[in-house]
């Protein structure tokens, strides 16, 4: 293979999340989930901006299914709405959501493109949230237990690909730390570390619903794993790079080996999780693949301290997109894939997420986000390059398909490669669509 080459059956995909495309949130027996109830509390979201409609996906997924289809991906991924499913997190089961998704599924099937499910995306029914504290508490992750077994035992003959959580860092510091996202909470040490224990013991249980139900199905997690790339690409540094990825990603560590580090412990000291028999084994369930969702990362180089290593500062001046936390690291995504798969040992690989948000704008009916071409470009590179080197990288999603409800930025931050005008739900592609479509025509990046 040449250094820019993909193989025949190399995924190349696009992604969303469901509150981020669907609308429709009081539709067809849908319930509340924390991102309503945070997207409507005054000065949470940038212009006090909601998913309300967002990108009206639920009435026209079919419409993006054709867009999907003129890029030529291969395979989508999108997540399941917990709320959609069962309204109040662990009550009655929706028969309307589960039809959704299974047009969605039969749909995608029907124009080639493989369906991969995310479990959860982030949108916690606000019931759960309400009566036990949402992933504060052990009930919780019973509750999502039973939803992923209820999703898998109905969906699972038409999606094969299964991902448990999306970024559960996330979940706990941006949800519960620093407030920036729903549920918007400042938690204590130790509670933190309880929520983190117990989404790895919610992922622990997608795990297993796929083994039990998922007749025959492949299943991963999505996580955002912390990158450091060396600042030269020589032996000290590289060993470098791989101690501090060792070191600073404490839920790989945990899904991995199924034991949390040592040093990690020590330093929680009493704010330590409460873990009870059987848990790790739980965590530590074997998955099929690990999904690696990659922006930025940081330089590191060889030292001489107690670690072995030393993060260098990011100069203000270094390349960022318009979302100020992507600095502009290409080879964040081999180093990402090399690590999780020779360090901590995944035997298959995705890039479940990968993109920018820049500042497009719309002249005379066009995009024209040539940064964004050059942003795909490299990172693409990149994939490329851990292909050629025998890593198994199996596939790759851009992120996002279209201008999305981009959290606590609303709808200021656009990462789609069709742009979304948002009064008339218009998707009109930009330059990087089009890149990007002739990449997995060719195989190769161009």
């Amino acid at each position: 293979m040449e250094t820019s080459d993909f193989p025949e059956q190399f995924l190349f995909g696009t992604a969303t999340a469901s509150y981020q495309v669907e609308g429709a949130v009081a539709e067809d027996g849908r319930g509340e989930s924390i991102w309503d109830r945070f997207s409507h509390t005054q000065g949470k979201i940038r212009s006090g901006h909601t998913g309300d409609v967002a990108c009206d996906h639920y009435h026209r997924f079919k419409e993006d299914i054709a867009l999907m289809t003129q890029m030529g991906v291969n395979a989508y991924r999108f997540s399941i709405a917990w709320p959609r499913i069962i309204p109040d997190g662990e009550g009655r089961v929706n028969q309307k959501g589960l039809d959704w998704y299974a047009r969605l599924a039969d749909a995608l099937r029907g124009a080639g493109i493989e369906p991969c499910a995310t479990m959860y995306h982030w949108d916690l029914p606000q019931a759960l949230e309400e009566k036990y504290g949402g992933w504060r508490s052990r009930k919780t992750v019973e509750a999502f237990g039973r939803y992923a077994e209820v999703i898998v035992r109905h969906l699972g003959d038409r999606i094969r690909h299964w991902m448990t959580l999306n970024e559960m860092p996330c979940i706990v510091y941006l949800g519960h730390k620093e407030g920036r996202h729903a549920p918007g909470a400042h938690e204590p040490e130790n509670v933190l570390n309880q929520i983190k224990h117990h989404c790895l013991l919610a992922h622990g249980l997608g795990v297993r619903a796929v083994r039990q139900f998922g007749r025959g199905g492949k299943v991963g997690v999505v996580h955002n794993p912390s990158i450091f790339v060396p600042v030269y690409e020589e032996p000290d540094h590289i060993e470098a790079s791989r101690k501090a990825f060792s070191d600073r990603n404490d839920f790989l560590h945990a899904m991995a080996w199924g034991r949390y580090p040592e040093r990690w412990l020590d330093s929680a000291g009493k704010d330590a999780p409460a873990i009870q028999q059987g848990d790790m084994e739980l965590i530590g369930a074997k998955t099929d693949f690990i999904g690696l969702n990659v922006y930025g990362a940081h330089f590191v180089s060889s030292a001489d301290t107690s670690e072995g290593y030393r993060v260098l500062p990011t100069p203000e001046g270094y390349p960022r997109a318009y979302a100020q936390w992507i600095t502009v690291v290409p080879q964040a995504l081999y180093w990402a894939v090399r690590w999780a798969c020779t360090h901590f040992n995944w035997t298959k690989a995705y890039i479940t997420e990968n993109g920018c948000a820049m500042d497009d704008r719309l002249v005379d009916g066009e995009v024209h986000d040539l940064d964004r071409v050059q942003f795909y470009r490299l990172y693409l590179q990149a994939a490329a390059r851990a292909v050629c080197e025998g890593l198994p990288l199996a596939g790759y999603f851009a992120w996002s398909l279209m201008d999305n409800f981009e959290w606590a930025e609303g709808y200021h931050h656009r990462f789609g490669l069709y742009y979304v005008d948002f009064e008339t739900q218009r998707r009109i592609p930009k330059a990087s669509a089009r890149y990007y479509a002739v990449c997995i025509r060719s195989r190769r990046v161009l």
